[in-house]
């Protein structure tokens, strides 16, 4: 991984070089201000007795205050997104040395009901999702979340094609999830998109050319007055008739424009995210695809995000006194900017979820390709049909330090079944949640941790944390019970890969054996595959009845009164069992 941090280092340092130059620029800007603001009080008390000049200074002190507060801001976004670049590359790092549990933990998907994700710790502190999640928009969190737990087994390759050209484009996926890290949403993007569907209009239609019209008069009166041709009473009246067109529709604009406010800085900054994704090309199949939904129309869809923004931006500057007040009363400013938000939103509101979704699509698929890109020696699962349904050289699990990691090679076929013994602490646990994540991530059509690999696509669903609920009144046994059922509910209809822990854990030992053994016999005849570990060793006599069954085991061994592991996955059964060690190396029994 050495060329992936030497990458970020390299950021960390161009970038942080283009943000102390824009810092001087900002304090450059910030002067320029002053100096023009002195300048503008010394004209002003200069020629204080001149009216005529003193308003003229004033009008141009503001034209150009606007202007320079425009560039500011402009800069502003710039440091911003650099600062946002620089922190980007400040994560991967501590990510690649496997600190990120102060990263989003994904907590409020986990799901003790769905078909694997609670049991393979996908989510919540130290998840795969921890891990791996990169996105800066919560509808981008919502779709990774949905892409982990989809259990959808079609489009692998196309999916593979898509992270991998992801995953060498490092520098276009900072900058959009940097560009998205700036959004400051009040609203999802869902509430907006409802929002919009739903919206029904207000301003008549013939406030288009009354306001053009309107304003056209009173710049044609202050003029006049300026040449001393009227009188400031004509243009009061002509002020108050404008407010009273614009009061009429005060508490309506009110409304539109505490609702805008929620959804302005989204539209700002996702007019950048699709202009980010016109200008990029892409030649995977599924990238193309999503990029077409922006482009191929006959509009320019960050053009029109950015129309969209900018009639926000300018409902919004009602609240400054100056345009709030005076350009309702010369301008009726309010109902001309209410009247373009609303055609805007008859036009395009249809378009906008579609907008929305690719943008949503690009910030989750960013951290599959981000994945990819931090994990350069991880292979992508070759696609077959064939009889082996996991055939993996080196299997690892991905949240393991390769350092000190045990890999392990394995080959499960079609509607075989593993028996998996071992001692406490030996690694079976670690060894179900490795091949969970194996077909999790080879269904997403993310590399795994591994040499080699070839993969039949199956759908997963797995039991080995069933709990009791004091809520429900339900116990741990009916609890499994529940779990099992569920099990052989689904494989009814579906195929499925099994990865059972310790069936019948809430029962005692005899009842246990035979209940697990019939299980293990229903499962087999289902045409089902999987993994089942046990401390029972009765029940691995089933491989000597069931050609669709094979025993496995992990070992440990007692040598100078030390517990060793090797976690090395072999064939067979485990004869080395370490409870009563444990109980007497921890003085817990004599």
């Amino acid at each position: 991984m050495n060329h992936t941090s030497d990458f970020y280092k390299l950021q960390i340092e161009i970038n942080s070089e283009k943000l102390q130059k824009i810092k001087r620029k900002l304090a450059i800007s910030s002067t320029i201000r002053l100096i023009l603001f002195m300048a503008a009080c010394f004209a002003v008390y200069f020629f204080f007795d001149n009216t005529k000049v003193v308003i003229a200074v004033i009008v141009l002190t503001i034209i150009a205050f606007i202007y320079l507060v425009s560039k500011h801001s402009g800069l502003q976004y710039k440091r911003d997104l650099k600062k946002a670049l620089i922190a980007q590359n400040e994560t991967e790092l501590e990510v690649l040395d496997r600190v990120f549990h102060h990263l989003p933990s994904g907590e409020k998907y986990t799901d003790p009901l769905h078909f694997y994700s609670q049991d393979i710790d996908l989510f919540g502190r130290g998840s795969f999702f921890q891990y791996l999640n990169r996105t800066a928009l919560e509808s981008g969190s919502d779709f990774l979340a949905k892409l982990f737990t989809e259990n959808e087994i079609d489009f692998i390759p196309k999916k593979q094609q898509a992270v991998i050209e992801l995953s060498e484009m490092p520098k276009w996926r900072q900058q959009f999830s940097a560009i998205a890290s700036l959004v400051k949403t009040e609203a999802s993007s869902a509430e907006v998109t409802h929002w919009l569907k739903n919206y029904k209009t207000f301003v008549p239609q013939w406030i288009k050319p009354v306001s053009l019209v309107f304003s056209t008069i009173s710049f044609g009166l202050i003029v006049l007055n300026y040449l001393d041709l009227i009188s400031g009473y004509a243009i009061g009246g002509w002020f108050f008739l404008g407010l009273a067109i614009s009061g009429r529709y005060l508490k309506k604009v009110n409304d539109l424009s505490s609702n805008t406010s929620k959804i302005q800085s989204t539209f700002e900054q996702f007019h950048k995210l699709i202009l980010e994704i016109e200008t990029q090309n892409f030649s995977s199949d599924l990238l193309v695809e999503k990029r077409n939904l922006v482009v191929n129309s006959d509009i320019k869809a960050s053009s029109v995000l950015k129309k969209f923004a900018k009639h926000l931006d300018a409902l919004d500057q009602r609240s400054n006194m100056l345009i709030g007040v005076i350009a309702n009363g010369f301008m009726l400013r309010d109902l001309r900017q209410s009247y373009n938000i609303e055609k805007w939103i008859e036009t395009y509101k249809e378009n906008v979820p579609v907008w929305f979704n690719a943008i949503t699509f690009f910030d989750a698929y960013n951290s599959l390709g981000n994945f990819g890109f931090n994990h350069s020696n991880y292979v992508f699962p070759k696609i077959n049909d064939d009889v082996p349904v996991l055939k993996v050289k080196g299997a690892g699990h991905p949240l393991l330090k390769e350092a000190t990691m045990v890999r392990n090679d394995f080959q499960i076929n079609s509607e075989e079944f593993f028996i998996v013994t071992g001692a406490n602490m030996a690694g079976k646990s670690t060894f179900l949640r490795t091949v969970s994540l194996q077909i999790v991530m080879g269904n997403i059509g993310l590399p795994v941790c591994a040499e080699k690999a070839e993969y039949n696509p199956i759908k997963l669903i797995t039991s080995m944390r069933t709990t009791d609920s004091l809520t429900d009144d339900e116990s741990y046994f009916f609890s499994e019970l529940k779990r099992l059922k569920f099990i052989v509910d689904e494989i009814k209809t579906d195929r499925y890969f099994i990865i059972l822990d310790e069936i019948l854990k809430g029962t005692n030992s005899t009842d246990k054996a035979i209940g697990s053994r019939k299980f293990v016999e229903k499962l087999v005849a289902s045409n089902s595959t999987g993994i089942i570990a046990t401390h029972d060793l009765s029940l691995c006599v089933a491989a000597e009845e069931l050609t669709e069954v094979k025993n496995y085991f992990f070992d440990a061994r007692i040598e100078n009164d030390e517990l060793f592991f090797d976690y090395t996955f072999k064939p067979g059964i485990c004869q080395n069992m370490n409870a009563s060690f444990l109980l007497k190396k921890m003085q817990i029994v004599d």
